[in-house]
């Protein structure tokens, strides 16, 4: 999609959404009022921007299908889903979007100021790489990591979704960091969450990372937020 695209999109898609879902076009209008002003070409030069806002078309695109088709039908179609993306959309997108999110409007700024650096970038995707060779499954999303404290939702065999965070803060460091991970997570009803500490000097840790969290995915249980490192 262009620049313009992007930016028009989140508006038709809040004209359905006032009479489907007042949350949903509650949200739309927040992010319309934060892109209205961007020229087109401007937009597309905040690569952060247009990703969030793509994620954001594609989810309320889908939320707006399901909500309008009957319990049982949404039910079916949210089987079809991979279970990190059936728990995204049955509860972690709904949540967010009935439920104030005091995060929100400081994260958007700083994506919108370039201030956002994903320092850990390229070893999520290297370790969401490794979960499916290992016929696992995940699923990212900007406001599960800037709000909820998550890098990856990950399923493995038993198709319980775990909230994973993944850090190269080393364990001396990293305390604070799991606190306020925690915190986030339980504030979310976020049931139970692994969060992991690397050394990125270590060999194969990209594998180590990616068993962990799908060993986690299948017995850690209800109520326990691990640190692993």
């Amino acid at each position: 999609m262009q620049g313009k695209d992007v930016q028009e999109k989140p508006r038709s898609l809040l004209q359905e959404a006032t009479t489907i879902d007042p949350a949903l076009a509650k949200r739309l209008d927040e992010i319309n009022r934060w892109v209205k002003d961007l020229k087109p070409g401007k937009l597309t030069t905040k690569r952060a921007v247009m990703a969030f806002l793509l994620e954001v078309i594609t989810d309320a695109t889908l939320w707006l299908i399901l909500k309008a088709q009957l319990l049982e039908e949404q039910r079916v179609a949210l089987l079809q889903l991979s279970p990190p993306q059936r728990y995204w959309y049955s509860e972690l997108f709904p949540r967010w979007l009935e439920e104030n999110d005091p995060k929100f409007y400081l994260w958007r700024q700083k994506l919108m100021a370039g201030a956002f650096s994903a320092a850990d970038e390229k070893v999520i995707q290297a370790v969401a790489k490794a979960v499916n060779q290992q016929e696992g499954e995940f699923w990212r999303r900007y406001i599960a990591d800037l709000s909820m404290a998550t890098d990856l939702i990950v399923s493995h065999r038993q198709q319980q979704s775990l909230s994973t965070q993944i850090t190269s803060l080393s364990d001396e460091y990293s305390q604070q960091k799991y606190a306020d991970w925690k915190t986030t997570l339980q504030s979310w009803r976020i049931e139970r969450g692994l969060f992991i500490s690397y050394n990125p000097g270590m060999p194969d840790y990209i594998q180590q990372l990616a068993l962990l969290a799908l060993g986690s995915s299948d017995t850690l249980e209800s109520g326990n937020y691990q640190k692993v490192s």
